[in-house]
């Protein structure tokens, strides 16, 4: 077992990639709190999800609920280990048409999100001098995306601020790195009509979209000890778009 007795909290970890790492997680023996700001969407992930995994109410866009739950987790659990900055969101539009609200909805989300909940958890783990924390990019914020530009800002901005707490952190214990997944089927993807579908799929060299768990492998990989000497990098699991 990779992760045993280890604890992790994983952001927006009710559904999708976040729902299949507390899956990969768990089997690898950590102790896994699921958050996400659905309530009842939490609720069901921890009933199914089992093993002890603690589900908690979460809003990554607001301060207070981060710190409040963060220091929950470490009160009641003793300590916390990784951190997977997971959760998530988009608003799709072209910037002509794109509304400021939906560009600082997806900004306090992806990244101020991603800035709230660090900052909290990264105070622990300098403390207990080790953590591991795992930052949710894309393959568009390396090449940009057709109607896209919140999110690609967002996810840009992920892969610059994990270099530089890489930088901060490393040298405390924590290493920090980012994983960037190409085209993967989630709900996000449910909507997509068939033929936008496969012209995706005809851009990925491996000919087919990416399931959940192939990016909730490569998160195991990373928190694990196995990568102790990986910090500040940008992992591609795109099969193959950014070749």
């Amino acid at each position: 077992m990779r992760l045993k007795d280890r604890v992790a909290l994983i952001t927006g970890g009710a559904r999708g990639i976040g729902y299949a790492t507390a899956e990969v997680f768990i089997r690898e023996g950590a102790k896994v709190v699921v958050v996400d700001v659905d309530a009842e969407a939490v609720r069901e992930a921890a009933q199914s999800l089992g093993g002890g995994t603690v589900g908690m109410t979460m809003d990554v866009t607001r301060r207070s609920s981060v710190e409040e739950g963060v220091k929950k987790i470490v009160d009641d659990l003793g300590s916390l280990d990784i951190l997977v900055n997971n959760a998530g969101i988009i608003k799709d539009a072209q910037l002509s048409k794109m509304e400021e609200a939906d560009f600082d909805a997806v900004v306090a989300v992806n990244l101020k999100g991603v800035f709230n909940t660090t900052q909290c958890v990264a105070k622990y783990m300098v403390e207990q001098g080790r953590g591991v924390i795992l930052n949710a990019s894309s393959v568009v914020a390396l090449y940009g995306n057709f109607g896209q530009t919140n999110y690609v800002a967002t996810k840009a901005g992920v892969i610059g601020m994990t270099k530089t707490w890489a930088r901060e952190l490393g040298r405390k214990g924590v290493r920090v790195n980012a994983v960037a997944p190409g085209f993967i089927k989630t709900r996000m993807t449910e909507g997509i009509p068939d033929k936008v579908m496969e012209k995706l799929e005809s851009m990925v060299p491996m000919q087919r979209m990416g399931e959940p768990v192939e990016i909730a492998n490569a998160y195991l990989f990373l928190a694990s000890d196995e990568a102790s000497y990986i910090n500040g990098h940008v992992l591609s699991v795109d099969g193959g778009v950014t070749t």
